[in-house]
């Protein structure tokens, strides 16, 4: 066994990497491997102080307050190690500051680990910047969507950019390659989205009456032969949203190996397109502590700017 104070009281200061965390929460992430049950149990019978006080699990923490934790014991991690230096994701970062870290994220790497991923890009960024006090994910991005991805550095950025989303102060903007021609400059598009498992238990959404609403705004870049180049702004910020209004609607993306048109999937990859054609390219949002104006650009994968590129040579492109 691990353990955290396997034989003596721990007293933890708090620092602001934890501020505004609620106690319980601060101690299911302290104390991996100890069931939840336990932790619950500690602070029920007062085993677990805040500035020598009784606290209940909703407590919310202050900087420089003095946790004492009781012994306990802990299941034992082996180490874990880091990516090879071509896997890892310092080369993506697009900004950074004393609050945010944002990353132009990678296709084909889930945000976080789970459900089979033993490592995601949280999980990868707390390996390879262990000076980070406190790192957590903004918003989340699809495992085959590239593009840019916020992290707060700071517990008050993050409460703060959970407020904007929510409220629709930031603005997202993506790249999709659709099958079809695509005929309107710009379409508001309010399908509401119901999620649901599959038998395989695999998480899926379809466009449904009873399900969230969903708005998304199209505008079409250009034309080629049967195929689109769109620009979606997300109004909402549903699961799979552009993904399932594109396919509902008759244009699914390029490369959607969930919602999209298999075997035309499997034609394109003949043509060089290993991946989902989807790419959020653009994120306007005020920041967090200071209140100016980001916008944060991740520029087009290569292997999709590429493809742009096979298109335009094979003289087929039309005006819009």
């Amino acid at each position: 066994m691990n353990e955290l104070g396997k034989n003596s009281v721990a007293l933890l200061t708090i620092d602001e990497g934890s501020e505004g965390q609620r106690i319980d929460n601060y101690l299911l992430k302290l104390l991996k491997g100890v069931p939840k049950s336990h932790i619950y149990r500690m602070l029920r019978k007062g085993e677990v102080r805040a500035n020598k006080k009784r606290v209940d699990a909703t407590y919310r923490l202050a900087p420089g307050d003095i946790v004492r934790v009781p012994p306990v014991q802990t299941a034992r991690r082996e180490p874990a190690s880091l990516q090879p230096a071509s896997a890892r994701l310092a080369h993506c970062t697009l900004f950074e500051d004393s609050a945010l870290l944002v990353i132009n994220k990678p296709s084909g790497m889930a945000v976080h680990g789970g459900s089979g991923i033993s490592r995601g890009v949280i999980e990868q960024l707390r390996l390879e910047r262990p000076e980070l006090k406190f790192l957590e994910l903004a918003h989340r991005l699809d495992r085959e969507t590239s593009g840019v991805l916020l992290l707060a550095k700071k517990r008050s950025a993050l409460v703060k950019l959970h407020e904007a989303m929510r409220e629709g102060a930031m603005d997202k903007f993506y790249f999709a390659l659709v099958k079809g021609g695509w005929t309107d400059a710009r379409r508001h598009v309010r399908l509401p989205l119901f999620k649901y498992l599959t038998a395989e238990g695999e998480r899926r959404v379809s466009v449904r009456e009873d399900g969230q609403a969903a708005h998304t705004i199209f505008s079409l870049q250009r034309k080629w032969a049967g195929l689109s180049l769109l620009e979606a702004e997300l109004k909402t910020g549903r699961t799979h949203q552009i993904r399932v209004h594109l396919s509902h609607l008759g244009f699914p993306i390029a490369g959607d190996d969930k919602y999209g048109d298999f075997s035309w999937n499997r034609e394109l990859q003949r043509q060089g397109l290993k991946r989902m054609f989807l790419h959020a390219h653009r994120a306007v949002i005020r920041h967090p502590l200071t209140g100016e104006t980001l916008t944060l650009e991740a520029p087009l994968p290569q292997e999709l700017e590429r493809f742009l590129q096979s298109l335009e040579q094979s003289g087929h492109a039309q005006t819009i």
